[in-house]
């Protein structure tokens, strides 16, 4: 399998180190940070398939495993990788990018890419990885998705919701859902969250 090489907005903004340290003392500290897990159980039969893409330190993966599904998580840095196998000793988690799944990873009942994932993707790579992860879908397979409108971390690319909504349409996605945060308040300019599934206009799709 082929491995992305392309120096992402991540690595630029050389944040692993900081991001990292930064959940390991929220763990450490019992605090609350399943909240995307929970809305992505919700979505989800029991048992099913979910990968998360850009797990990072695997933090909603472990969450989901929890719940009782089949999680496959994929991180491209080595060093978020290492931490999530250190934080939860047997995690599922493979150092791989977006752009390198093939339609024979799937199907998956649900992709998760949350934590703002989107926004710290390589420049110009927004579409080759939603329709990386569209392909690896199931029939009635869905998408979850959620980064920062404003207030953007360091490095991180200004996605409006009007672009990333119009990347989508390009990728053969539709949007069925909408939200401003993971507890589904309203559609705000601060924080998007969207429920994703491929889009039934073309032919056999």
């Amino acid at each position: 399998m082929p491995m992305t090489t392309r120096r992402t907005r991540w690595q630029e903004a050389g944040s692993s180190k900081n991001y990292g340290k930064r959940f390991a003392e929220l763990v450490s500290a019992g605090e609350d940070i399943d909240g995307e897990a929970r809305l992505a159980d919700t979505l989800l039969p029991r048992g099913a398939r979910v990968l998360d893409a850009g797990a990072g330190m695997g933090r909603v993966t472990a969450a989901l495993l929890r719940r009782g599904h089949d999680v496959v998580a994929i991180e491209p840095d080595e060093t978020l990788v290492r931490q999530a196998r250190e934080t939860y000793p047997g995690l599922p988690i493979q150092e791989r990018d977006i752009l390198d799944l093939d339609p024979d990873d799937g199907p998956f009942d649900l992709v998760v890419c949350v934590g703002n994932v989107m926004v710290y993707l390589a420049e110009g790579t927004e579409r080759a990885a939603l329709h990386a992860m569209r392909a690896v879908l199931g029939e009635n397979g869905r998408i979850l998705i959620g980064f920062h409108l404003q207030d953007r971390p360091p490095h991180a690319h200004a996605y409006t919701a009007a672009e990333f909504e119009a990347d989508l349409a390009a990728a053969g996605l539709r949007v069925d859902l909408r939200a401003g945060t993971y507890q589904l308040h309203p559609a705000n300019e601060a924080y998007g969250v969207w429920v994703l599934s491929r889009a039934r206009n073309e032919a056999g799709s």
